[in-house]
């Protein structure tokens, strides 16, 4: 969330010539904006159209995928996309999250008193599953710059 996933992607498909696909658009198309799916179905619900996004494009080569933070810590997403894929967490500090997102009334993990806060938590939570992909950090960087770092880790 806010580290720049989405535009990112975009560039880094752009300049391999690959499709890209974002995780979060491709589920927002079908069921409606993800806070909604949230109130509406609940997170667990969300969590499986996760998972099926991430069996359909398991076939797919030549794609950047954008992915929700939390998508490939679990299993059977990773399943699905990590055994072809080169996988990459983009970083920020809580801060430059929040300062990035903005209005956080959209982002149904942030809900409560204190987003900042909940950002933090969220980072904790899942630092070990990020631990498992090469990491980027964003913090002073144009969304070009992260995307040359990555094509750097590929080789490129």
């Amino acid at each position: 969330m806010g580290t720049g996933k989405t535009t990112v992607g975009r560039i880094l498909a752009d300049r391999l010539g690959f499709g890209f696909v974002d995780t979060d658009e491709v589920i927002e198309s079908r069921f409606g904006p993800i806070h909604e799916i949230f109130e509406r179905d609940g997170e667990e619900a969300f969590r499986d159209m996760e998972r099926s996004v991430a069996c359909e494009l398991a076939d797919r080569r030549g794609l950047v995928i954008s992915t929700g933070g939390r998508m490939m810590l679990d299993p059977e997403c990773a399943a699905c996309l990590e055994p072809e894929a080169s996988v990459f967490c983009l970083t920020a500090e809580p801060g430059t999250i929040i300062e990035r997102i903005g209005d956080t009334a959209q982002r149904p993990l942030l809900a409560g008193p204190d987003a900042s806060e909940r950002v933090r938590e969220l980072l904790e939570e899942r630092a070990e599953g990020y631990g498992r992909f090469a990491r980027v950090d964003t913090e002073g960087r144009s969304a070009e710059e992260v995307a040359a770092a990555v094509m750097s880790l590929l080789g490129l």
